[in-house]
C-alpha cells in the first residue's frame, strides 16, 4: 500500500494518454460471463475453475464487451482471457486500467478505469489485484494474455488492463507476443474457413515465486484455439518460462491435464475427436515452420525480413533512451518514496507523541473518576456494614444474657442452699471431729492399758494356779 501511494507520480504520466475501459465483475450466481459468453465456443465458458478466489470478469470498452478474463485474486494475474481473433489495427499506445469492483465491491465504480484516476478514492485497492507499483523496478514487464496486436483498435485499448496482464521479462514478453501473433495470423486464422469463429483462449499457470511478495510469475503461458466451422478443430500451445524459444504444440485434452484438476476449456473439446487428420496435420507443420524460424509463404517471408530488419535498427536506436529513461522514472519514484517515507516518519513520531499523551491524560482522569467513585460508593456500604455489626453485637449481648439467666433459673434451689450451707457446717463440724479424735485416741489408750492389765491378770492367775498345783500345801502360804 506505502508502494502504491508513492508511485502517484508515476502513475499521473500514464494519465496525459486519453481513453477509458468499462468492465464488470461476474457474481457467482451467474453461470458464465453473461454478455461476455459470446467470445467462448458454443457460449460455454471453460468450467473447472472453481476457487473462491476466481473472479470472472468481462473487460468491456465504450460499453461494448471486447473479452472476458478470469481472475485470480490470490495469485493477483490472469488464469485466462479468452478473446476472438480479429483483423489487427495500427499499434495503440498504453494506457492502463485497473478493476475497481475486485477490491472494493461496495464502491459506486461500476466500471473499468485508469489507475490514477481513483487513488485514495477506493477502499483496499491492491488488496485482489496487481497495480502497476507492483511491476516499477521489479525487472518485470505487465506482458498482455490477450495481445494487443491480436485486436481491433476499441478492443487493443481494453486489453491494457492490469486484470490481463502476467509479469514477464521484457525479453519473454517480446517472445511471446511475437510468436502467438505468428501462430494466429499465419498457423490458425488460415485454416478457420469462416471469419469470427476462431476462439482463443490465452492463459497462465501461476507459480510460488512472486514479484515484490505479491504477483505471481507464471511457470507456463498457453494458448488454446478452436475453430467451431463446419471442419472444427482445435490446438494448444505451451511456452514454459525457463525457456523464451520454447514452443509446444499439444492437444486440448492434453493441456488440459497441465491445469487444474477437473478443467475443460471447450465444450465438446470443439470438436477434436472428429477433426480433420489433414487440417491438423497442415496446422501442425506451419506452427512447426514458425517454430523453427521460418515464415509461411514468399511474400511474407520477405515483408516480415523488412519489418524484422527494420524493427531490429528501431529498437537498437531507442533502447538506450528507454533505459535512460526507465532509470530516470526509477531514481524519481524512490525520491518521492524517500520523501514520503520521511513526512510519514515525522508525521507518525509527532502523532503518536500527541496521541500518547492524550491517552495518558485520558488514563489519568479515568483512574481519578474511578478512585472517587469507588470511595463515594464504599461510604454507604462502610456505614451500613458498621450498622449491621452494632446490631449483630447488641442481639449477641442479648441472646448470652438471656442464655445465663436460663441457666441461672435452672439451677435446683435445695442444691444452692447445700452448696451456701457447705462452709458453715464444714467449719462447724471440725470441733466435733477433733472431739471424736480424741475421744477415739483416749479410748484406745484406755483399751491398750485394760488390755495389758487383763494380760498380766491372767498370767498372775495362770502361774498361781501352777504353784498351787505342783507346790505343796505346807507352804503354799510361803
Amino acid at each position: 500500500e506505502w508502494t502504491m501511494k508513492t508511485s502517484i507520480v508515476f502513475l499521473l504520466c500514464l494519465s496525459v494518454f486519453p481513453g477509458f475501459s468499462q468492465g464488470r465483475v461476474v457474481g457467482e450466481d451467474e453461470s458464465g460471463f453473461a454478455e461476455c459468453n459470446v467470445f467462448f465456443p458454443g457460449q460455454s465458458p471453460p468450467e473447472g475453475f472453481t476457487k473462491p478466489f476466481h473472479v470472472k470478469i468481462c473487460q468491456q470498452y465504450n460499453k461494448e464487451p471486447r473479452f472476458a478474463t478470469l481472475y485470480s485474486t490470490k495469485d493477483k494475474i490472469p488464469l485466462y482471457s479468452a478473446f476472438k481473433y480479429t483483423k489487427p489495427a495500427q499499434q495503440e499506445e498504453e494506457n492502463w486500467l485497473v478493476e475497481p469492483q475486485i477490491d472494493d465491491p461496495e464502491n459506486n465504480l461500476h466500471e473499468m478505469v485508469r489507475e490514477a484516476d481513483i487513488i485514495g478514492t477506493v477502499t483496499n485497492l491492491g488488496a485482489n489485484q496487481a497495480l502497476t507499483s507492483d511491476y516499477v523496478g521489479s525487472g518485470y514487464e505487465r506482458g498482455l494474455l490477450n495481445p494487443s496486436l491480436l485486436n481491433e483498435e476499441d478492443f487493443q485499448m481494453a486489453t491494457y488492463t492490469l486484470t490481463n496482464a502476467v509479469p514477464l521479462s521484457p525479453s519473454l514478453s517480446k517472445s511471446w507476443h511475437r510468436d502467438i501473433g505468428r501462430v494466429v495470423e499465419q498457423a490458425l486464422a488460415p485454416h478457420c474457413s469462416k471469419k469470427g469463429h476462431l476462439y482463443l483462449l490465452a492463459g497462465a499457470i501461476p507459480s510460488s515465486v512472486r514479484v515484490k511478495g505479491k504477483v505471481s510469475v507464471p511457470e507456463t503461458l498457453w494458448l488454446a484455439a478452436c475453430c467451431d466451422a463446419p471442419e472444427g478443430w482445435s490446438l494448444g500451445l505451451v511456452k514454459k518460462m525457463n525457456d523464451e524459444n520454447s514452443l509446444e504444440d499439444l492437444t486440448v485434452g492434453e493441456l488440459e491435464k497441465q491445469l487444474l484438476a477437473g478443467v475443460h476449456l471447450f465444450k465438446g473439446n470443439c470438436g477434436e475427436d472428429n477433426q480433420s487428420q489433414e487440417k491438423t496435420e497442415a496446422i501442425l507443420q506451419a506452427v512447426s515452420q514458425i517454430r523453427s524460424g521460418e515464415q509461411v509463404g514468399i511474400s511474407d517471408n520477405q515483408e516480415a525480413k523488412s519489418s524484422g530488419l527494420v524493427k531490429r535498427v528501431a529498437g537498437i536506436i531507442a533502447t538506450p533512451f528507454i533505459k535512460l529513461l526507465e532509470l530516470l522514472i526509477y531514481v524519481f519514484v524512490e525520491l518521492v518514496k524517500f520523501v514520503f517515507y520521511f513526512l510519514w516518519l515525522v508525521i507518525k513520531r509527532v502523532g503518536g507523541t500527541v496521541l500518547n499523551g492524550v491517552y495518558s491524560l485520558w488514563t489519568g482522569v479515568v483512574s481519578y473518576l474511578k478512585a472517587i467513585s469507588m470511595v463515594l460508593i464504599s461510604i454507604p456500604y462502610d456505614l451500613g456494614r458498621v450498622i449491621i455489626n452494632i446490631f449483630l453485637g447488641f442481639v449477641q449481648i442479648v441472646q448470652d444474657v438471656a442464655s445465663l439467666t436460663y441457666r441461672i433459673l435452672s439451677i435446683p434451689v435445695g442444691f444452692v442452699l447445700h452448696l451456701a450451707a457447705f462452709p458453715y457446717h464444714s467449719i462447724c463440724a471440725i470441733p466435733s471431729v477433733l472431739k471424736d479424735v480424741a475421744t477415739g485416741i483416749g479410748g484406745t489408750f484406755s483399751l491398750v492399758i485394760d488390755a495389758t492389765a487383763a494380760l498380766l491378770h491372767g498370767f498372775y492367775y495362770l502361774v498361781g494356779h501352777i504353784v498351787k498345783r505342783f507346790v505343796p500345801k505346807g507352804s503354799s502360804d510361803d
